[in-house]
């Protein structure tokens, strides 16, 4: 069996973590697994290239993740933060660890010695053996912004606010998504080609799941790299996702933000219908959004509730197995 996923950080990491544990007891089917991941994300820092969900999806898998942050590594430091800090050096908000830098260090000598983010990301993986083939989206640089208005107060000549675009891990991080956002745009998408191994992965799939991540800046930006959703389409493979919303409520994050900033409701359903059904075949909620279930199946989306909290691994491998019980149902 040939598993292809898009993932973002922290919610479609645990989600993977849970599909290899499945896997490894028993409860979910052996699988080559291929994960696709957002690098809308990366951003440079001090002289450095980070790529927040691919690392997150490689330590986590790796067993060097910080379980209490969710991203970045386990037993972590911060001394060059703060010596950075002292210096008065921008931008103070990003935080580099002292045990990630060595990462991010490695990734940036070898993309200035020429190699594609595919070679640096299988070598880095290499070390740290997630289970998975771990994919950038692209080796073309394709960064998030977020329009919002200026945070600095600048009005028109009509004394409207001024509208500006600031790096997502800006908006995310300094601003914890506090500033409105009255939109997304991805810089370079329009240069941006499927990395090598990216299209093979969705066409020789047997099943395609998405993971419980952010649907309009995770999985959507993977969604806008030329020729993806196409191929998805395309696929007979059967496409199965996960509700990152429970409730009302994101599960992780703050994707109600993002689903707010593109007019979508904070519901399972309407990630759902955000999707369509020429994207998905089956969307699994959680059992408390139960009565979602039939509005979804007038979509032409095969819907099961189930419960989505991810509180341990074996609740975790429960849901994969979940998934792929509703890809043989789509199947029949």
């Amino acid at each position: 069996m040939r598993i292809t996923a898009l993932a973002g950080g922290v919610g479609g990491a645990r989600f993977l973590r849970g599909l290899l544990h499945g896997m490894a007891t028993g409860l979910v089917p052996e699988a080559d697994v291929t994960v696709i991941g957002n690098t809308g994300d990366d951003i440079w820092v001090h002289g450095l290239r980070v790529c927040p969900d691919l690392d997150t999806v490689m330590y986590t898998l790796g067993g060097g993740i910080s379980e209490e942050r969710g991203w970045g590594r386990e037993a972590e430091t911060f001394t060059a933060k703060d010596e950075l800090a002292a210096y008065g050096v921008e931008p103070a908000w990003f935080g580099l660890g002292d045990r990630d830098i060595a990462t991010h260090l490695v990734r940036t000598q070898s993309l200035n010695s020429g190699y594609a983010l595919s070679d640096v990301t299988a070598a880095l993986c290499a070390r740290w053996q997630p289970g998975v083939t771990l994919l950038p989206m692209s080796d073309q640089r394709a960064e998030t912004h977020v329009i919002v208005d200026d945070p600095s107060g600048a009005c028109d000549d009509l004394g409207n606010p001024m509208q500006i675009a600031i790096h997502f891990q800006e908006w995310w991080i300094r601003w914890r998504a506090s500033i409105p956002a009255h939109g997304f745009t991805v810089i370079g998408m329009e240069d941006a080609r499927p990395a090598p191994g990216v299209l093979e992965a969705i066409e020789s799939a047997d099943l395609i799941l998405f993971p419980p991540s952010n649907p309009i800046v995770s999985i959507g930006t993977i969604l806008q790299v030329s020729g993806v959703r196409e191929a998805i389409i395309r696929t007979a493979a059967p496409v199965i996702g996960v509700s990152p919303i429970i409730g009302g409520r994101p599960v992780h994050g703050m994707a109600d933000a993002c689903l707010q900033a593109v007019g979508i409701d904070t519901t399972a359903e309407a990630v759902a219908r955000n999707y369509g059904s020429d994207l998905l075949d089956g969307w699994l909620v959680d059992t408390s959004d139960s009565d979602v279930v039939s509005k979804v199946e007038s979509l032409g989306i095969q819907c099961v509730a189930v419960p989505l909290l991810m509180s341990d691994l074996d609740a975790t491998a429960a849901m994969a197995a979940r998934a792929i019980d509703l890809a043989n149902l789509t199947r029949a």
